[in-house]
């Protein structure tokens, strides 16, 4: 973890999601290779709470290249339901950073969970260390959310 810091001083953001059409199979079901791509969502709007945005980052010379990507399916989303993701960053090193998800119906059960690792790189992709207006962000943001 950089400067001490436990995945609780890191920000965490709310979701909405609506089921489409065209994320579901023949049965109403959302398909399982659509939530990574909610994880996505959920992942930018964290980034904004926090002051940052992908665009940004890349103009500046990173990426946030995935590295790991895992997902525990506990029931059915479908068509048309409406959910909510719980995104937060669990941990963070001078080069990585992974984040965690919680994705709840609208009743609060729980419909799946899972987590992204993301290593920094430059455009030529070599590891480079986590940029230190990143860290920061993140920080004042938390401070915001503990306040």
């Amino acid at each position: 973890m950089i400067q001490g810091m436990s995945a609780t001083e890191f920000p965490a953001s709310l979701t909405s999601l609506r089921v489409r059409y065209a994320e579901t199979d023949a049965m109403g079901v959302a398909h399982h290779a659509v939530y990574p791509v909610w994880f996505e969502v959920g992942r930018s709007d964290l980034m904004r709470a926090a002051g940052l945005s992908y665009a940004e980052i890349e103009k500046q010379g990173y990426y946030l290249m995935l590295t790991d990507l895992g997902v525990n399916y506990r029931r059915a989303a479908r068509y048309e339901q409406e959910l909510t993701l719980h995104t937060r960053v669990e941990e963070v090193r001078s080069r990585t950073l992974r984040f965690g998800y919680d994705l709840f119906g609208s009743s609060g059960d729980p419909v799946a969970s899972g987590h992204t690792s993301h290593i920094v790189t430059d455009h030529n992709y070599r590891p480079q260390r986590l940029p230190e207006h990143l860290l920061v962000a993140l920080q004042g943001q938390a401070g915001e959310a503990q306040a």
